[in-house]
């Protein structure tokens, strides 16, 4: 199935309506992409700290985007969704002009690497306000019927905006230091509201909602079964470009870059699919595609099949996610589906934080290849998970509203 077969087979309304949420989050996460790979040169080279520093400056931003999740899901519940969005953006756009002001302080690199931190941390609650309202705003312009194409291609947003902003951020970089990336990163931002502006926002028909406790007692299966499957996610991402490196196989960036190009393909061809066919079911058959890639990236002896199963994880795991989201939102109360969204978005997050240093433990006793092997026992605790909603009455019958 095409690309384009696939969109047509959605009303415009839908498209056009998500279409200027997904510039949102493609800005938003492009101004995160952009800096990933030049911080640690700024930090190392421009500032003169060490590699627990570079660190640290990478992780701040995603400590505070988990931290940040449940409180943009509260904010796009009872403010406002474009409120939580415009928000976010002004944050992104905050935190590239703390990262000018830190290139001001140079000559006190102790004070300089403090507000460069600061503009992380703020960066990371503003993409936590962007996604989760972005999801949440687009859950009520086109309903929450097509949870499973809202879901899907915001992630196609957010990973295609990562996927060029490593390369644009190098770029802006080569040409003019940490001040064009910074720079890009406090202008963006403040495009993106000129387009926002104008959309009608969607008035909270609730000023309060459900305890978040009760929330995550509705959401907590489909939440644990994305948890499971993300360390898939996790173990290309950390690991492939090791693995490669190990055996002597170029280009090292290939595995995640077919991972990641197999995901956006599968979500704009298949994104619909949850919303059609349910989202435990879809769940069930994409992670078991996973779990193939996974183990084919295990047993892997060559660059060709290291390779497919990249993709095949990749293909896998674009749906999985979206689908276990459909099965969150057909269980959350539809005034709490903002806080819903981050308590399921935080589980990718508490996923890929966890499963960093426990594969490293894995791989110093075992090696790399038993990285993959391991992600794919995990990801099956994923496949019961699917099995489970998709036995039960509400996973299958439960109208959304």
């Amino acid at each position: 199935m095409s690309a384009a077969a696939s969109i047509s087979e959605s009303p415009p309304s839908v498209v056009s309506a998500l279409a200027p949420l997904m510039i949102a989050v493609l800005v938003g996460f492009l101004v995160i992409g952009a800096a990933l790979p030049v911080l640690p040169l700024h930090v190392h080279d421009g500032l003169g700290f060490g590699p627990v520093m570079v660190g640290g400056v990478a992780g701040c931003q995603f400590a505070a985007s988990l931290v940040a999740r449940i409180w943009s899901g509260r904010v796009a519940d009872t403010q406002g969704s474009k409120w939580a969005v415009i928000a976010g953006l002004t944050g992104a756009a905050i935190s590239g002009l703390l990262y000018l002001f830190s290139l001001s302080l140079l000559g006190a690199p102790r004070i300089s690497i403090g507000v460069l931190l600061a503009g992380r941390a703020v960066l990371g609650g503003a993409e936590s306000f962007i996604i989760t309202g972005a999801t949440t705003w687009g859950l009520a312009r086109v309903g929450a019927h097509n949870a499973g194409k809202v879901i899907a291609w915001m992630g196609t947003a957010m990973f295609a905006a990562l996927a060029v902003g490593a390369p644009l951020g190098t770029l802006f970089y080569e040409k003019g230091g940490f001040g064009a990336v910074s720079s890009a990163a406090a202008l963006a931002p403040l495009v993106t509201l000129v387009l926002i502006a104008p959309l009608r926002p969607e008035t909270p028909a609730h000023k309060t909602g459900p305890s978040l406790l009760s929330v995550a007692k509705r959401i907590w299966l489909p939440g644990l079964g994305a948890a499971l499957s993300s360390i898939g996610f996790g173990a290309i991402a950390t690991f492939s470009s090791l693995l490669f490196t190990g055996h002597g196989w170029t280009p090292v960036w290939l595995a995640f870059s077919a991972y990641a190009s197999s995901l956006i393909a599968a979500r704009v061809a298949f994104g619909h699919l949850p919303d059609q066919l349910g989202g435990a079911r879809v769940a069930l058959r994409f992670v078991l595609i996973e779990i193939a890639g996974l183990v084919l990236m295990w047993l892997a002896s060559g660059v060709a099949v290291a390779t497919i199963g990249a993709v095949l994880t990749g293909f896998g795991y674009a749906l999985v996610f979206p689908a276990l989201g459909v099965e969150a939102v057909r269980r959350a109360p539809p005034e709490s589906r903002g806080v819903a969204m981050g308590a399921y978005t935080a589980c990718l997050d508490i996923a890929l934080g966890v499963s960093g240093p426990v594969l490293g433990a894995i791989a110093s006793r075992t090696g790399l290849s038993s990285v993959f092997l391991a992600s794919a026992v995990v990801a099956f605790g994923a496949a019961f998970i699917a099995a489970r909603l998709l036995r039960t009455r509400s996973g299958i019958d439960e109208p959304l509203q």
